[in-house]
């Protein structure tokens, strides 16, 4: 077993900055949360309402980056002690993207909630940078 060592260009500054971006982000899903649970009158603790649709589209929309967010994080760490700045990039892309798909989730429009494609390739762009960054260490590229 042979040991690697990893050292960080200042480029993953970016991948840093995209991770508190992601923070914001989120941030700004969970406020749209307590804007809707006002506007659409459901009350604490009640996580998913049975009166209000639209109220859970807010919900399910914010929940669902909740769901992949590790993931993301952590692929976008990995892969950005390779490729920082690509990684941010496609971090960037995975923002966009769901902000779009909670866009089309506050309309209650199926359509609109598998609309962006942008996220998918923010999210398999990290991804795949992570697992070349693996191989690398691996040898294997």
């Amino acid at each position: 077993m042979s040991s690697v060592s990893v050292q960080l260009s200042s480029d993953f500054g970016y991948v840093i900055l995209t991770a508190a971006a992601g923070w914001v982000f989120l941030q700004y899903l969970a406020w749209n949360v307590i804007k809707a649970r006002k506007k659409y009158d459901v009350q604490y603790p009640t996580l998913y309402s049975e009166k209000s649709k639209e109220f859970n589209c807010f919900q399910r929309a914010h929940q669902h980056t909740l769901e992949v967010y590790p993931q993301f994080l952590i692929f976008l760490v990995f892969g950005g002690l390779e490729l920082p700045k690509l990684s941010s990039v496609f971090g960037i892309l995975f923002f966009a993207g769901r902000y779009m798909y909670a866009q089309g989730y506050y309309r209650a429009l199926p359509v609109d909630q598998n609309r962006p494609l942008l996220g998918y390739v923010g999210f398999f762009g990290v991804y795949l940078n992570s697992i070349y960054f693996a191989l690398k260490l691996l040898g294997v590229v």
